[in-house]
């Protein structure tokens, strides 16, 4: 069994190299006393980590179950933990809609950071490695370890590059609350090591799989690691610091924050498997957290005057929605939410980008201090509607298959739930119509947005690549689904098997 799982790499460690390439950019730009070249070092080590991402992709086969491109090497033997790394048709489009999602945050902030430009690409780089590290890590140690990594570069970037007066609060709550998450995670990949056959530790994700728990140890580890993951992706009532690092934090990171639903990912790629006796006992408790943060964040986005506190609300009632069809642990349910989350990248991250813009030129991204913007930014303003289109679940947008197919599935499985979550997406397409018209409709009522210039050509740059994905994930969805059926049957087959 564990054979199949495993497809060990024979050619180049292209992960290793994914992963230390970021570092080693962030290391150049320091040789470079131009604080100029920072950017370009930054965007053009990205790009190679693009290249590198697609590599992967390209030579990734579909067809075959189990994980690819697997490296293995002893870390510390005497607690059999292992550098181990590998993707599977779950975790794969990451990598490259990661590396994407960075080079927009790079170009998007070409020009407005000013001061510790070096310190601030730095920061990205590495925290682009680490969140590749989580995507590819088949070790519960090493997934853990990058797991915390990421708090370091996102705690100096929003406390020394956020826009807002509290920006320290935010980022010293953020830290301490996914510290507190991060305890029930290793408690609960500590107790999954235990008690294994022959009294030997087994961090191994793959080997993991072969040695199941009994049903209370198991209920155990089930509602360690979903509190933990709860933190980060985030449900209520955990919810509490994305508004405010959205609010407080630069821009970038609250595209990041939006884009990469790495709790989510984790839910899917440890909580269930991992403990799927209990999952399916538990199935209620994944379903009513993911209708509350449904209804909870439209609601709470709906009274929103701030474009990027409405945001942040829409993004948590989007993500109750994946919740809510990871729970129904079905193909439609874990396939839906698999294409919802790779959605958020580029629809949610392109989208709080296109708000930055818009911050950029205006200071400010509150209604009363917009009205008028498509008169000016034309082109903002249409790229803005679609994304928002795309959020909606529009057909002909890469969001349309993702709801679909994660409405159908909670339908058939939590059909109370569903009608709940059904009246949620009407709700969400109500704001955010709501407030495109008062922010981007009728006469221009500021000054300062009758001053303002379209999007330049880097900015146009991300937001046309960004619309082309939305578009083709949109009309030919099999592209992706085609790539993730293996591994996503095999998800669903462990759960009744």
């Amino acid at each position: 069994m564990v054979e199949n799982l495993l497809s060990m790499s024979t050619g180049l460690p292209l992960l290793s190299l994914l992963i230390l390439l970021l570092p080693v950019g962030a290391g150049l730009i320091w040789l470079f006393a131009d604080a100029r070249m920072a950017r370009w070092i930054a965007l053009l080590t990205a790009i190679a980590g693009l290249f590198i991402s697609v590599a992967v992709v390209a030579g990734f086969d579909s067809a075959t179950p189990g994980f690819q491109f697997v490296e293995k090497r002893e870390w510390i033997p005497t607690l059999n933990i292992h550098y181990m790394l590998g993707v599977d048709g779950i975790s794969l489009f990451f990598l490259p809609l990661t590396s994407l999602l960075f080079i927009g945050v790079i170009l998007s902030s070409w020009r407005s950071i000013r001061t510790m430009a070096k310190l601030y690409f730095t920061l990205l780089l590495l925290l682009e490695s680490a969140t590749i590290g989580i995507f590819t890590s088949l070790d519960t140690i090493l997934f853990f370890l990058f797991w915390e990594l990421t708090l370091v570069p996102i705690y100096f970037l929003i406390s020394l590059y956020g826009s807002g007066p509290n920006r320290r609060y935010a980022a010293l709550k953020y830290t301490l609350l996914m510290m507190v998450g991060g305890i029930p995670l290793l408690f609960g990949f500590v107790l999954l090591a235990l008690y294994q056959p022959g009294d030997v530790l087994i961090f191994d994700y793959v080997a993991l799989h072969e040695h199941l728990h009994g049903e209370q140890t198991q209920t155990m580890i089930f509602l360690l690691l979903l509190f933990g993951f709860a933190f980060k992706t985030p449900l209520f009532p955990l919810h509490t610091w994305l508004a405010v690092v959205t609010m407080e934090g630069p821009i970038a990171i609250g595209a990041i924050m939006t884009g990469l639903k790495l709790g989510a990912y984790g839910l899917i790629r440890f909580v269930v498997p991992l403990a799927p006796t209990a999952a399916q006992e538990f199935h209620w408790l994944l379903a009513a957290l993911g209708v509350v943060a449904v209804l909870y964040g439209a609601l709470m986005a709906m009274q929103q005057s701030n474009l990027r506190r409405m945001l942040a609300f829409s993004s948590i009632s989007h993500v109750g929605l994946v919740v809510l069809a990871i729970s129904s642990f079905n193909i439609q349910g874990i396939q839906g939410a698999l294409y919802q989350i790779l959605n958020f990248t580029i629809v949610s991250g392109g989208i709080f980008l296109l708000t930055g813009f818009l911050h950029h030129r205006t200071g400010s991204n509150e209604i009363i201090s917009l009205g008028g913007v498509a008169v000016k930014m034309p082109l903002l303003a249409a790229f803005f509607f679609l994304f928002g289109l795309a959020a909606m679940g529009v057909p002909g947008t890469s969001g349309f298959p993702a709801e679909f197919l994660m409405i159908i599935s909670a339908l058939k499985t939590h059909t109370g739930a569903g009608l709940a979550a059904l009246f949620g997406v009407i709700l969400g397409a109500g704001y955010f119509l709501s407030i495109f018209r008062k922010a981007f409709l009728g006469p221009v009522t500021n000054s300062v947005i009758d001053e303002c210039v379209d999007l330049r050509w880097r900015e146009l740059l991300v937001v046309v690549v960004f619309a082309i994905l939305i578009l083709i994930g949109g009309l030919f969805p099999s592209l992706v689904m085609d790539v993730t059926e293996t591994s996503a049957t095999g998800w669903v087959s462990r759960l009744s098997g």
